[in-house]
């Protein structure tokens, strides 16, 4: 156990080890398993659903041995035991969690519960549902999975079997189109007894605070390339500048006064509303703090956001509507569609829903405390089958990023001549490319995998440990692949020659070249090599430049001729810059949460309500629905604005999220029966109303296209905030902008 998590401890969050009981079921079932390796198929089958406890156990193994080929060690059977006891069950990178997750869904499957597998991405969903067919086979288990190209009819399909692969995203998609439908049999979704989450730090932390949408049309948007033309022209610290942490921009009096002058207004005046102050707000942050090639990619004439995490494209995400509309006025391209929110849910509400929630992954001792506040969640640690023997260096830290580029190409380049393999893993595309640049012009050879050619990760991957070869990648910590050694399969004598060989040269070498905004992140990617006991190394870079350590530390230190700072105190706050991102991204949580407890209460109010309206008869149903629907929409848009102003309340010693929850309580108190009027008033005025396309043609139809995507919520300051905040800097004489309130 690591410094961080016995640090945890001591905060009184702790992980745990699996207890004397679940050892000695294992034991038990070793004990079983002479018994069953002479039975036929057919009885080991039988034999699963009739069995429990630690009979149950021995039997999947020995189902998984015969239809894999894999036989489960002892440690995966305890960390089998941890899921079902519903657990967040740590098990170190290539120690087999998929067989993990599979053994405990058909486990679940054989006694009669659903069981949803969530994946971290489409690939991983069909990867993994393809690999664990056999043992589900063998085990008289339906599988299937969910991919953003399955169609309705095979979604409903997918769900209805025993155990279900699905995307976090996908699941809280199909969600919100079942709570929407008009007929009970349009829905897709059925139970929600059991979910096991795969990579559960990343689904269940990194992607919590971030809402997925469905949006209904409304008028198309309009692209204000005026602004983006404007704010092009800037200049960062003339005419405004970037906050510390990078997450703000503000506007200096020489920019608003520049922005006045083109546009002929009083950015505070109350004619204008703040409306032109929002554009320039929303222009400035696409302009200064989101960047092409890191952020998003251009590609066939749309914005294509990049995953943070794991460095791919994020399929159907975007930012709220007025910031995507700025960055695509400042690439030059054709707006996007516009819509209304209809309804939205996030991965952590999609979980809270299922009777058992547990999960996995290889780095949950160093997010206990999240795991144990967002979803009241325990941490089992699962030693590794065998030993680790992986040689961690210390952080090698240094002045400039450009003193680390030359360092990093040096230690690539050496390990290269070798022959050892080498990964690395970059930020970002154009750090990956950029890198691949320095590395060429010292004459080595490299792959790139980046979110512009992932379609390529499986090629790339069975490739990464063979000897010579170097990968430069985007995020690999987010990938969910393992690598290894000599390349390939493992299987043959050509294999094992090639594996012995790339071991003698020490494995495989993982080059990090930044800190991530959280230390598992790093520890994800440093766990690339060493799997199974396999010999490896890592060695990570940083420099005073880096975002995290810039936005997160201050200091300053001597380096050496070479740009290097040995000093380990340095180092120390280096790492500790770390720490304080990851407590960030937990106040972002928890204001996230704390704002969406009383919407999350009422929607439950509504849907309740919209059970009841299903039963009723076309075509009141549909009208019924119709003004309910509506009603929601409104609402939800109203608690946007009502979110947007409240922050300034603070300045009256008002708590904001206490008046957000007070006025969206005073605001749902007339919903449901207002819904019910206007439904009431439309059939009065529609007696002879025939059918519900008759309802559709006089109004009352579904948007003319609805899309689902998920928005990067942004929890800083809003434009309201902004709007008001500037009327009273005016008003005392614009102090320094460095004094100011940022905007976001």
């Amino acid at each position: 156990m690591g410094v961080r998590a016995r640090l945890a401890g001591f905060l009184g969050v702790r992980p745990l080890v699996p207890d004397a009981a679940a050892r000695r079921s294992v034991r038990q079932a070793a004990q079983a398993e002479p018994a069953l390796l002479d039975l036929p198929d057919d009885e080991l089958t039988r034999r699963l659903r009739g069995d429990d406890g630690d009979r149950a156990i021995a039997v999947a193994r020995e189902l998984g041995r015969r239809a894999l080929g894999e036989r489960a060690h002892d440690n995966q059977l305890l960390a089998v035991l941890g899921l079902l006891a519903g657990r967040i069950v740590q098990l170190d990178t290539g120690e087999g969690k998929t067989l993990v997750g599979a053994l405990a869904a058909t486990l679940s499957a054989a006694r009669g519960r659903h069981v949803t597998v969530l994946a971290a991405n489409d690939y991983l969903a069909r990867r993994d549902a393809t690999w664990m067919r056999p043992l589900y086979d063998a085990a008289g288990v339906s599988v299937a999975w969910v991919d953003g190209d399955t169609e309705p009819d095979e979604r409903r399909a997918a769900y209805a079997a025993d155990v279900t692969y699905v995307a976090a995203s996908e699941l809280g998609f199909d969600e919100l189109r079942d709570r929407l439908v008009r007929d009970p049999a349009e829905r897709v979704r059925a139970r929600r007894e059991v979910v096991v989450v795969d990579e559960a730090d990343s689904v269940l932390i990194d992607q919590a605070r971030q809402p997925l949408v469905l949006a209904g049309a409304v008028d198309d948007a309009e692209s204000d390339t005026a602004m983006a033309r404007l704010v092009a022209t800037m200049r960062k610290g003339e005419h405004y500048t970037v906050s510390d942490d990078g997450f703000g921009v503000a506007f200096t009096p020489a920019g608003e006064s520049l922005v006045e002058e083109e546009f002929g207004v009083d950015l505070y005046s109350e004619a204008d509303g703040g409306r032109t102050l929002t554009r320039a707000n929303l222009a400035v942050h696409a302009e200064a703090l989101l960047t092409r090639d890191v952020d998003y990619l251009v590609r066939d004439g749309a914005v294509q956001l990049v995953d943070a995490s794991k460095g791919r494209v994020a399929r159907l995400q975007r930012w709220p509507d007025g910031l995507q509309a700025a960055v695509e006025a400042k690439e030059g391209l054709t707006p996007s569609q516009a819509g209304e929110i209809l309804d939205s849910v996030t991965a952590a509400e999609l979980v809270q829903e299922f009777g058992l929630l547990c999960g996995m992954t290889g780095t949950a001792a160093t997010a206990v405390e999240q795991f144990d506040r967002m979803y009241r969640l325990r941490v089992e640690v699962v030693a590794p089958n065998l030993p680790c023997v992986r040689v961690d260096e210390p952080l090698a830290l240094y002045a400039t990023r450009a003193d680390k580029l030359r360092a990093v190409v040096a230690r690539i380049a050496d390990a290269h001549a070798t022959g050892r393999p080498v990964l690395v893993g970059t930020p970002s595309v154009a750090d990956s490319e950029e890198l691949a640049e320095l590395l060429a012009a010292a004459d080595v050879d490299c792959v790139v995998l980046n979110a512009k050619n992932d379609e390529a990760e499986a090629a790339v991957i069975a490739e990464a440990g063979r000897r010579d070869a170097v990968t430069v990648s985007t995020q690999l910590a987010g990938r969910g692949v393992d690598i290894r050694l000599g390349g390939g399969s493992d299987d043959g004598d050509g294999g094992d020659r090639a594996r012995a060989e790339v071991a003698e040269l020490g494995g495989l070498l993982v080059i990090g070249t930044e800190p991530h905004a959280a230390a598992r992140l790093d520890d994800q990617l440093r766990g690339r090599a060493g799997r199974q006991g396999d010999p490896g190394g890592s060695a990570f870079f940083a420099s005073l430049d880096d975002d995290v350590i810039a936005k997160h530390a201050r200091m300053r230190a001597s380096a050496d001729a070479y740009g290097a700072i040995t000093s380990a105190g340095t180092r120390a706050q280096a790492e500790h810059a770390q720490r304080v991102a990851e407590g960030v991204a937990l106040r972002i949580y928890t204001n996230t949460h704390e704002y969406a407890v009383v919407p999350r209460r009422q929607r439950a109010h509504v849907l309740a309500r919209r059970e009841e309206l299903l039963e009723l008869p076309e075509p009141e149903r549909g009208v019924r629905l119709f003004h309910l629907d509506r009603a929601w929409a409104d609402h939800l848009a109203h608690l946007a604005h009502v979110r947007d102003s409240t922050p300034l309340r603070s300045l009256s010693g008002k708590t904001p999220v206490v008046e957000f929850n007070a006025e969206a309580v005073q605001a749902f108190e007339p919903l449901l029966r207002q819904a019910e009027d206007d439904a009431d008033a439309f059939l009065a005025a529609h007696p002879d109303l025939a059918d519900a396309d008759e309802a559709d043609t006089l109004g009352l139809g579904r948007p003319s296209a609805t899309w689902t995507y998920v928005v990067r919520d942004d929890p800083f300051a809003s434009p309201v905030e902004r709007f008001l905040t500037g009327i009273t800097r005016r008003a005392l004489g614009r102090p320094d902008p460095d004094e100011r309130p940022a905007a976001s």
